[in-house]
């Protein structure tokens, strides 16, 4: 049996338990900010009970399965992303049940991929704005600053990374959402034009059914 330089071997060594956390992100159509859903924890003795969707590591599972198992479970979602990996959330007292290591995660869906959850889902399940987050269980306030940071991030670099919109889609809508997932935009829509528009390609297309003037309709390149 391998031994270390220590001569200890690999069981001699204390075992925190791994969890997964994922912050699901998006945009309400009828409160256009940015939300993160939560579910409410059944049977939690603290107050408030509401969390992030989460599991424990099962053995000889990976982070990725864990994390699609915990979304269906804990929220009823069934995502065709993958979540990605955020951060890994180490502090000994994290969680007052014992030793835990929580892998963080984040995924942006679109509005028509949560909305169905929020009355079919088991338990209670809900959506917040992120910016209105606090009082979370263990340290997931964090994890969804985090989360709104690096989804942030990616929005203020490229037209809606993340799809959030159905192509094709106009100028304007993407606007709105980019602010939507800002918070604020602190420049204007013809600036936004111009540095969004080389990442875009324009369809034969115009938008229908709408007043004044029919729109461009774009598509990410």
């Amino acid at each position: 049996m391998h031994r270390d330089s220590s001569g200890r071997r690999l069981v001699d060594y204390p075992r925190p338990s791994v969890a997964v956390d994922t912050a699901v992100l998006t945009v309400p159509v009828e409160d256009p900010r940015l939300s993160v859903l939560l579910v409410r924890r059944v049977g939690e003795r603290r107050t408030p009970a509401w969390a992030l969707p989460g599991t424990f590591l099962h053995e000889g599972e990976t982070l990725a399965v864990a994390v699609r198992r915990s979304l269906r479970d804990k929220a009823g979602l069934t995502p065709d992303v993958v979540p990605r990996q955020l951060h890994v959330f180490d502090d000994p007292s994290r969680d007052d049940r014992g030793w835990v290591l929580s892998v963080a995660h984040v995924a942006a869906l679109p509005w028509r991929a949560v909305e169905p959850v929020l009355t079919a889902g088991p338990g209670d399940v809900g959506v917040r704005p992120v910016d209105d987050v606090h009082g979370l269980l263990f340290d997931h306030d964090e994890i969804v600053r985090r989360a709104a940071a690096d989804v942030r991030t990616a929005y203020a670099e490229r037209p809606d990374p993340d799809g959030l919109l159905d192509e094709p889609f106009t100028m304007r809508s993407l606007f709105r959402l980019h602010e939507a997932v800002a918070g604020g935009l602190d420049y204007s829509a013809d600036t936004f034009r111009r540095a969004m528009l080389p990442m875009l390609d324009e369809t034969r297309r115009r938008s229908e059914g709408t007043v004044g003037k029919p729109a461009q309709l774009y598509v990410r390149r």
